[in-house]
């Protein structure tokens, strides 16, 4: 530890006989530490709440946001449908089950608002979704997970 002496002290202005307020570098250090510690804690407490808030949420359509009713105290949602490998509201399950269509060369033709920008729209939902899940299987996402898993509040 390194503490300014007396003489250093009244050098800088510090009071004499105050010696005992001079704070040391290590404390300092220490509570520097200490502070980037809990950021860097809080950090990751964000970035998990995020990714499970904001994309896992049960009663909302993964693509939309709009809400998912509930049908007798249960989820009715197009995850039911193993076609479907998105949480889906009734809207967007129809609309994904004509993408597949489409890109299989069908469709229905009544539907002209699902022209090519409709199909580069949804494919690039379809990608970043992608993305997403492949970020959520990363060794260092799992990582996260678990070390916020050991983690205790008071810690």
């Amino acid at each position: 530890m390194y503490r300014l002496g007396l003489n250093q002290a009244l050098q800088l202005g510090a009071p004499a006989g105050k010696m005992a307020d001079i704070i040391s570098i290590e404390k300092k250090l220490q509570l520097s530490r200490d502070k980037k510690a809990e950021l860097v804690r809080r950090q990751k407490i964000s970035a998990v709440q995020k990714v499970f808030k904001c994309t896992h949420c049960a009663h909302k359509c993964e693509k939309c946001g709009t809400q998912i009713h509930l049908t007798h105290g249960r989820v009715t949602h197009s995850r039911l449908d193993p076609r479907i490998p998105y949480r889906f509201c009734a809207g967007c399950t129809e609309e994904y089950l004509d993408f597949i269509e489409r890109l299989k060369g069908g469709g229905d033709p009544e539907r002209y608002w699902h022209n090519d920008a409709w199909l580069v729209a949804w494919k690039s939902w379809m990608d970043y979704k992608s993305s997403l899940d492949s970020y959520l299987k990363s060794k260092e996402f799992l990582m996260l997970l678990k070390e916020m898993r050991q983690t205790t509040p008071d810690q």
